[in-house]
């Protein structure tokens, strides 16, 4: 089963008492901080939980899995996320 914004912004007004309309306000900012901070090439870094980064990745010949073809991938950027060391034991 996953948990989708509605039930996760239920979840967090049940558990600290604000209204469902102030949670969502607060998550929908946090994740406009997120990718704005990654999209400008700099790091989020929430100790313990979880982090965001730019990665940049090289250019690489790739395979159509169709045709067995040879392609050229171009250069690129993409988001790490790392999770840290309180949501690994959380799962564990």
């Amino acid at each position: 089963m996953a948990l989708n914004k509605t039930e996760l912004v239920a979840k967090i007004a049940a558990e600290t008492g604000q209204s469902q309309a102030a949670v969502s306000s607060v998550i929908d900012g946090f994740f406009t901080a997120v990718s704005e901070t990654v999209a400008a090439g700099e790091k989020v870094s929430i100790p313990g939980w979880l982090s965001f980064e730019t990665a940049t990745t090289a250019a690489r010949t790739g395979r159509n899995p169709r045709t067995g073809e040879s392609i050229e991938i171009a250069a690129g950027k993409r988001v790490k996320v790392s999770v840290g060391s309180k949501l690994k034991a959380a799962v564990k």
